[in-house]
């Protein structure tokens, strides 16, 4: 007998490679998405045939609740957030409804309706904020430095809490950046990736970026949505940092993702004071020792590697709009 796992954050990078995973393990699965007035289905397009599709929002309780009740799902995988850092300084309370609201709301209705359900939240290395110490393990204390940070950190100690509480099965796994030909445009990575095809092909001249020396973990989406499933496989439920254990600037991705065309990103790229942070993150590095030990996992794709899938997709991608 197959089984049934929930996707919040279905639209999303990792919902949507998730829920590919979770289809080729032969698992029935429904997934969760806002409503939205334009196509937020690109990622998913290719498999609305074999998910169940609910439409709702991590802020509406008795949706939740009745989605739980209804389903009494084997495994539950809370990937939807308001997700964009720089938003959250726009949309603080919004962001605190749906990051850290949201998956208490997701617990009380799997501690009164299924608590057999095993639970996933997704925990950020944004967390980690101001770092007191480097790299960053399950035991770092915690420094956010955004509304978004904030917001995330109380839904990770919550999930905790509610698993020495209750003995619900509730796993996070303080993922670190992850980017992937899936993400969303108005993520660094993917706004570099998308500018590098448009220069390429002549359709744009320059890319105004902020600070280029912020130090990131990047890894590949793909890799890590496997290691959300093993956590979820392991017989008791615990915490996990999951990343590459090696750091990389802004400057070194714009060089990598240029060079792929023959480009030299110094010709292009211009410093625009309005995308610094209020206050910023200087270096996020992992040390997901525990993760490749107990689940038996580690990232497949190099930092090389990832920038050379992005800008090739988005190659094709501009190649076919006008």
């Amino acid at each position: 007998m197959s089984k049934l796992a929930i996707i919040t954050g279905l639209t999303g990078q990792d919902g949507s490679f998730l829920a590919e995973l979770l289809l080729e393990k032969d698992y029935e699965v429904i997934g969760v998405a806002r409503r939205s007035s334009t196509d937020s289905f690109q990622n998913v397009k290719h498999l609305l045939k074999d998910i169940k599709v609910e439409t709702g929002d991590l802020t509406d309780g008795e949706f939740i609740s009745k989605l739980i009740n209804e389903n009494k799902p084997d495994e539950f995988y809370n990937l939807g957030a308001q997700s964009f850092v720089p938003v959250s300084w726009k949309m603080p309370e919004y962001t605190a409804e749906v990051n850290a609201l949201g998956p208490l709301k997701v617990l009380e209705s799997i501690r009164n309706f299924s608590p057999d359900t095993k639970f996933y939240q997704a925990s950020t290395s944004e967390m980690f904020g101001k770092v007191v110490e480097i790299p960053q393990t399950e035991t770092t204390p915690f420094y956010p430095r955004s509304p978004y940070g904030v917001a995330k950190q109380y839904g990770h100690w919550i999930t905790i809490n509610y698993r020495e509480s209750y003995n619900l099965f509730a796993c996070a796994g303080i993922l670190f950046n992850h980017e992937s030909e899936r993400r969303g445009i108005e993520f660094v990575t993917r706004k570099i990736s998308t500018a590098v095809a448009n220069i390429k092909l002549g359709k744009q001249d320059k890319l105004y970026l902020g600070n280029l020396d912020a130090q990131k973990d990047w890894g590949y989406s793909k890799d890590y949505v496997e290691a959300m499933w093993l956590m979820l496989q392991q017989d008791k439920p615990d915490t996990y940092v999951i990343g590459t254990d090696e750091t990389h600037t802004v400057r070194e991705f714009c060089d990598l993702a240029f060079k792929s065309v023959d480009l030299d990103y110094k010709d292009y790229v211009e410093i625009d004071p309005q995308f610094f942070r209020p206050v910023e993150i200087d270096i996020l590095i992992s040390n997901s020792t525990k993760a490749r030990e107990a689940l038996g996992w580690k990232p497949k794709t190099s930092f090389r590697q990832l920038v050379e899938i992005m800008v090739k997709n988005d190659l094709e991608v501009q190649s076919k709009e006008k």
